[in-house]
């Protein structure tokens, strides 16, 4: 009788030791690479933007930090960030997510889908306050930023923070999916701070 093969193994590293960005990732490349054994582990890793960006590009210059970041610090098959932020689009605020994956060959960068905020959140966003924080406050609830998030709240639970985040992040992965069809750029590397 044979023995039974042991499955590959596939070490994540995210930068960030929020559990909703730890499972999403884990929850994207267990979905992906069902014959691995998938650990994942989260690190702190400094996005050298502000604590709430108020810009797409912020928010996605943070999350590239991280991911740099994970890099330099860190040895794994996959190093994934996750950057929440908002941003005043022509049709109002909205708040949404960057991901950033990367290996040692190449960098993916997607984004969540986005879900439009109040104008009065944004404008106390505006005022310095942060999203999760505020959330809190609105919707008497504790650290949401860690549960189902803005998100989760303002769509009565329909929705949550970490399915936004897997998803996007099985979308942004495509190339690592299908190498031969995304050549190698050069990463450009982006700091911010």
């Amino acid at each position: 009788m044979s023995q039974p093969q042991t499955n590959a193994a596939l070490h994540v590293v995210v930068g960030s030791k929020n559990p909703v960005k730890v499972n999403a990732a884990k929850n994207a490349i267990s979905m992906l690479y069902p014959d691995h054994q998938i650990t994942c582990e989260g690190m702190h890793a400094p996005s050298g933007v502000a604590e709430q960006p108020m810009t797409s590009e912020e928010t996605r210059i943070g999350a590239i930090n991280r991911v740099n970041y994970c890099q330099a610090n860190a040895k794994a098959d996959f190093y994934v960030a996750m950057e929440g932020g908002v941003d005043k689009f022509e049709y109002g605020p909205a708040t949404f997510a960057y991901i950033v994956i990367a290996n040692h060959e190449r960098e993916s960068i997607g984004r969540g889908a986005i879900m439009p905020i109040p104008v009065s959140v944004y404008q106390a966003l505006v005022n310095g306050e942060e999203l999760g924080p505020l959330m809190d406050t609105l919707f008497n609830t504790k650290n949401v930023k860690q549960k189902g998030g803005a998100i989760g709240l303002l769509t009565n639970g329909n929705a949550t923070r970490e399915g936004n985040y897997t998803h996007a992040m099985v979308l942004a992965m495509a190339p690592f999916l299908h190498p031969d069809l995304y050549p190698v750029n050069p990463k450009k590397t982006l700091l911010l701070g």
